[in-house]
């Protein structure tokens, strides 16, 4: 599975894309009423991220912007958005109503979601104290310094593979606000280097008192994190545990059952996982009776087995 949609919508505004250097741009819509789109081309760009930027600054009352995403920006694959962050934060000033930004909207098409170049992120977040939601694709030299931010809601970390320093960058922050965290934590083919241990500091919940939904996916080493979840203090307090899209097996599942109660989630998310119907069954005679929703979806996640007897099963994204 690789990514071949660009965001519907963001902040639950529907994604507008800010027309290019060569089209017309009266009849654009209210400022307020949509995520506006400010992109350019990752080859043979004929204008840089930045100069679209300027045309959406003198076309559009950015005082009335609720919500950005950050297209393509020229040469993804080899240079990471320093420039657009730079941009991004010399008009902090101009968008006093901003409440989401996502950075780095890029189909396969475009650029691979593991060939995106990213940077430490946490400046913007510094520079947009109102910011509700924030979302991120692409793990490659991906940073996230600890901060504290006092009305982040929203927190989305989309990657082939995540960096352990950014993981623990995360859970060192203090995020009072924050009710929904979504990470792909990916594999180690593609940067994802984190442990289970590097989730402790999500995990103890201390710094997120806020938090509902806990996504913890596409993940190589699902049974690990799985495992570490239903012994977590935050599990207690989750309405939806989103462990999908990764390699959980049986002992994942198990761990899991065995751990903590289940029995208060609104929606336990498991699919594309690699478990038997056997386990299967297990998950959905606890849950079901409770009331839980349950995904155990799996049609696509597909296992193989070598000429030596050896089992290759895949996260839902990498490359």
């Amino acid at each position: 599975m690789t990514i071949h949609h660009h965001l519907s919508a963001l902040y639950r505004l529907p994604a507008h894309t800010f027309p290019g250097p060569d089209a017309p741009t009266d009849g654009l819509p209210d400022a307020e009423t949509v995520a506006w789109r400010i992109t350019g081309d990752v080859y043979d760009a004929d204008e840089d991220w930045a100069d679209a930027f300027a045309r959406f600054l003198a076309a559009v009352d950015t005082t009335r912007v609720r919500a950005l995403i950050v297209g393509a920006w020229e040469e993804a694959y080899d240079t990471d958005p320093s420039a657009v962050i730079e941009a991004l934060l010399a008009a902090r000033d101009r968008f006093p109503a901003l409440r989401a930004l996502f950075l780095g909207d890029m189909v396969m098409e475009e650029c691979e979601i593991s060939w995106i170049n990213q940077t430490d992120v946490a400046p913007l977040l510094e520079a947009f104290p109102e910011l509700v939601e924030f979302g991120v694709r692409g793990g490659s030299g991906l940073g996230f310094t600890a901060l504290r931010h006092t009305g982040l809601r929203r927190l989305t970390m989309e990657a082939g593979g995540l960096p352990a320093a950014v993981v623990r960058g995360v859970g060192a922050s203090d995020l009072p606000a924050l009710e929904h965290l979504d990470l792909w934590l990916g594999t180690p083919n593609y940067g994802g280097d984190s442990e289970a241990a590097d989730l402790a500091g999500i995990l103890s919940g201390a710094r997120l008192p806020a938090l509902r939904h806990l996504a913890l996916r596409n993940s190589e080493m699902q049974d690990a994190v799985a495992a570490a979840v239903a012994d977590s203090p935050v599990l207690d307090r989750l309405e939806v545990l989103d462990l999908s899209m990764g390699v959980l097996t049986d002992d994942g599942a198990a761990a899991l059952l065995d751990g903590r109660p289940l029995t208060h989630l609104k929606k336990l998310d498991l699919h594309h996982n690699y478990l038997t119907e056997r386990l299967q069954d297990r998950v959905r005679a606890t849950l079901i009776p409770a009331g839980v929703e349950v995904d155990l979806d799996h049609d696509d996640a597909d296992e193989y087995k070598g000429d030596d007897g050896t089992v290759w099963r895949y996260i839902a994204v990498g490359e």
